[in-house]
């Protein structure tokens, strides 16, 4: 049965206006999603008092503003898997210090800790993480943390495992990776 003009019209102008019902949804949404990203990025911002483009390299590692509270962590992680694993007695001691920095037990940073303690993170994050570090701490924003405290968690967990008779507890991988740590956080050439 052939449709008269008028119902075809009605059809077409509907389609339409479901088109454009879907276009304003569509930019609402992103307007949404972009509304939420800025507020991350100002709470990143005001956590770590980093710039812009060090911000951007932050996001671009996967660290959010309920994660971002491992990133003065990652140098220690770093000295966890310097021997290709992490052992038991380093994964207690990373746990332990994520307590004392109020990592609280099932959050999002520990779920990210835990994972990392599992699985070895990008390189990248290990690699980037030493001069953002640098940056947080040299800001307003580094609050009770100072590059020592960095590298004297970094020996803790360093001297967590290994050795005999405490002897021989810090490998020389893990010094190595301990002193150039010190100087990417302390500025000093290595």
């Amino acid at each position: 049965m052939p449709w008269d003009e008028t119902e075809r019209e009605k059809r077409i102008e509907g389609m339409f206006r479901a088109k454009e019902i879907e276009e304003q949804e569509r930019l609402h949404q992103a307007a949404v999603e972009e509304e939420a990203r800025e507020h991350a990025r100002q709470e990143l911002r005001a956590r770590t008092g980093l710039p812009d483009p060090q911000l951007q390299e932050l996001e671009s590692l996967g660290f959010t503003p309920e994660t971002v509270s491992l990133l003065p962590l990652i140098p220690v992680l770093q000295v966890a898997w310097a021997e290709g694993k992490v052992t038991d007695a380093e994964r207690a001691a990373l746990l332990s210090l994520a307590r004392s920095r109020n990592i609280a037990e099932g959050s999002p940073a520990d779920r990210k800790l835990n994972e990392w303690l599992a699985h070895r993170p990008a390189e990248k994050v290990f690699a980037s993480a030493g001069h953002l570090i640098a940056a947080m701490l040299s800001g307003p924003s580094a609050g009770n943390l100072s590059a020592d405290e960095v590298v004297n968690y970094c020996e803790v967990i360093a001297s967590a495992s290994g050795g005999m008779l405490g002897i021989h507890r810090v490998s020389s991988e893990e010094r190595a990776l301990i002193a150039s740590i010190t100087s990417e956080l302390k500025g000093r050439p290595k």
